[in-house]
């Protein structure tokens, strides 16, 4: 049986998540829990608790449910901080795919993406970079020595992650995908399998792109001990 502390918590999380007014009914039905009385209690407290000044949000009940809601002597304020924020990153389903092949195989070629999507990627790619979403990361030491494409600071800020070693399955990014970016990832992204990052030893033949000359020059010549 769930404690009036974890009930309390809980009531508040649910409507904090829930994207329209949730009625005192759901909230006791998804808890489990078969006194309802017993969850609008709890309710009433946490209304009375967010009615204070020191808090800037309320519980309103809105339509036969409760939402959060901010209060409306708070509104000027928001309304300036509003306008202030960048409006938000919408990409198209070729984007979002080609952002998923790169967050999965980075660092990687326009060549190597190109590959995986079987498409021509070079405007995708100069969208993603327009937005942030990704950076260059040198130049890998094959012929042509084309551009390394890799995922930026704000790829993690949009994705909420702490780092690309935290990069869920597939499935779970076109879930987020679609959470934080507005669009949806095709099907056929998940029927393609994508490599691995490279190794320690792969990684050494990634040249920066402002490497001098002579470190181009000895990565592409071999080791004496191989000769």
């Amino acid at each position: 049986m769930l404690t009036d502390e974890t009930l309390k918590a809980l009531i508040e999380a649910i409507i904090y998540v829930a994207p329209e007014p949730v009625s005192l009914d759901a909230i006791a039905k998804s808890l489990e829990v078969e006194d309802p009385g017993r969850v609008k209690a709890k309710l009433d407290e946490l209304v009375q608790e967010f009615e204070r000044a020191d808090h800037g949000i309320e519980i309103r009940p809105v339509a036969g449910g409760y939402r959060f809601s901010s209060k409306p002597e708070h509104h000027e304020v928001l309304r300036k901080f509003v306008k202030s924020l960048k409006p938000p990153v919408r990409l198209s389903k070729p984007a979002l795919e080609t952002l998923a092949v790169i967050a999965y195989r980075q660092p990687a070629t326009v060549p190597e993406i190109e590959a995986i999507r079987g498409v021509d990627c070079g405007g995708v790619i100069h969208t993603l970079l327009e937005r942030k979403l990704v950076v260059t990361s040198g130049r890998k030491n094959v012929v042509g020595r084309p551009i390394l494409y890799r995922t930026s600071k704000e790829f993690l800020v949009h994705f909420g992650l702490k780092d690309v070693g935290e990069l869920p399955s597939l499935k779970e990014f076109e879930e987020l995908a679609r959470q934080a970016l507005g669009s949806d990832l095709p099907a056929e992204i998940e029927a393609k399998p994508l490599e691995p990052p490279p190794s320690p030893a792969e990684e050494a033949e990634l040249i920066p792109d402002d490497a001098p000359p002579e470190a181009v020059e000895a990565a592409s010549s071999p080791d004496e001990e191989d000769s």
